[in-house]
């Protein structure tokens, strides 16, 4: 099997994601046996949603591996859409770990039982929220690097855990402060609202990657920026669409050039600003189509174009 050279994003990506897997094996591990130890609804609610976590950085790491791949035969267009899918499934996940936490949250208030152990499950829920902000903020470091909308979505996961710990942690100190033990799973109902809250957005930003959502107004705000920088060579633009695909950015480009302009001309200038867009515009993938200026009058002198007196050139 030949091997395929991976972009340095990529490989920022994939390092960052085994990070995030092993931390939230061992602390999924650590909460769920805690919780049952402890009989704690709060608990438990925390170790499956650090559970849906750990799929979900797995899913984060199989498809920044995948996402990385260069375009071939099969896949021209590259392989960026594997992250919007892995960043949808991941919301799907999160809306079935809040059902499971409302589940267990709903028993344990028709049958309640006391909680045990309450400054055990104060220390995990300490440490969980101090390992999750270490990684939840390596996440969104690199994710703001390489434009990873999945090693984005990951780190929404953790940070979300950091803040649900901390409720926790909160409530299991009033239950022993208090004796309220119907704090328990009250707790852990808030905490299922707010892990909903958080899949409603993760689903919403990776299902517009899989509808075709044009790019950034910024991004394109700079891609009209750079044309306009070639106006006074006699092109000038007159339709763009633009879309994304995970960190990919697919450009298409219609541009009106002067009769006057010779092909060699044309493509010396179409080559130009594609390099100036590339400057402007990560991971950009441009199609430029150029047609004769509309304006069958003009007498193709720069000076006296009707086109470019129009645009204020």
């Amino acid at each position: 099997m030949p091997h395929i050279q991976l972009s340095k994003n990529s490989v920022s990506n994939i390092n960052i994601s085994r990070i995030s897997v092993i931390s939230n094996t061992i602390l999924t591990f650590g909460k769920l046996v805690c919780g049952i130890w402890m009989s704690s609804a709060a608990v438990i609610s925390e170790g499956v949603h650090s559970g849906i976590d750990l799929i979900a950085a797995v899913i984060a790491f199989l498809s920044v591996r995948q996402s990385g791949l260069p375009a071939d035969r099969e896949h021209p267009f590259g392989h960026g859409r594997y992250e919007n899918i892995s960043g949808f499934v991941e919301g799907v996940l999160i809306f079935m770990a809040a059902l499971l936490i409302i589940i267990e949250a709903v028993e344990k208030i028709l049958n309640p039982s006391a909680v045990r152990q309450l400054s055990v499950g104060m220390a995990v829920m300490g440490v969980s929220a101090a390992v999750n902000i270490l990684v939840s903020s390596l996440l969104f470091r690199v994710a703001r690097k390489t434009e990873s909308v999945a090693i984005e979505a990951d780190a929404e996961h953790l940070r979300t855990d950091v803040i649900t710990s901390l409720g926790v942690l909160g409530g299991l100190l009033m239950i022993k402060l208090t004796g309220w033990h119907i704090l328990d799973p009250l707790i852990a109902l808030g905490v299922a609202g707010l892990i909903i809250s958080v899949a409603v957005r993760i689903t919403r930003k990776s299902f517009e990657g899989l509808v075709d959502t044009k790019i950034e107004a910024d991004e394109e705000r700079r891609i009209i920026r750079a044309i306009e920088e070639k106006s006074g060579q006699m092109v000038w633009l007159h339709e763009i669409r633009t879309r994304k695909a995970g960190v990919d950015r697919f450009v298409d480009l219609v541009i009106y050039g002067c009769h006057n302009l010779d092909i060699e001309k044309v493509h010396q200038i179409c080559d130009t600003i594609e390099e100036k867009i590339k400057q402007e515009i990560n991971n950009a993938n441009i199609l430029i189509h150029v047609e004769p200026c509309p304006d069958v009058e003009c007498n193709h002198k720069m000076s006296e174009c009707r086109m470019l007196k129009n645009k204020g050139v």
